[in-house]
């Protein structure tokens, strides 16, 4: 279900899924919502595109590091790729 900030306050969250369009980001809260599992979704900005990068906003969705596995597998069994920390450059 979907919580508030004060929700993650002394704890880190971490991110599963980085929603690039408003129904992508509806269709998730209904999934995680309809799943029982606590999330919070904010607003941030992302870097996209390939030739010309933009920064664009997105809808960042995070859990509990607890929660992140099933997190990930419910993202993934509903047809979204769950996000993934980027490999650090060599």
């Amino acid at each position: 279900m979907k919580q508030e900030a004060s929700f993650f306050e002394d704890r880190e969250a971490v991110l599963v899924y980085i929603a690039k369009k408003l129904n992508e980001a509806k269709r998730l809260e209904s999934v995680l919502t309809t799943a029982g599992l606590d999330y919070g979704v904010e607003a941030d900005e992302y870097r996209g595109g390939v030739v010309f990068v933009t920064a664009r906003i997105g809808a960042f969705f995070y859990v509990l590091p607890e929660a992140v596995a099933a997190a990930r597998e419910i993202i993934e069994r509903n047809g979204f790729k769950p996000y993934q920390e980027p490999a650090p450059k060599k």
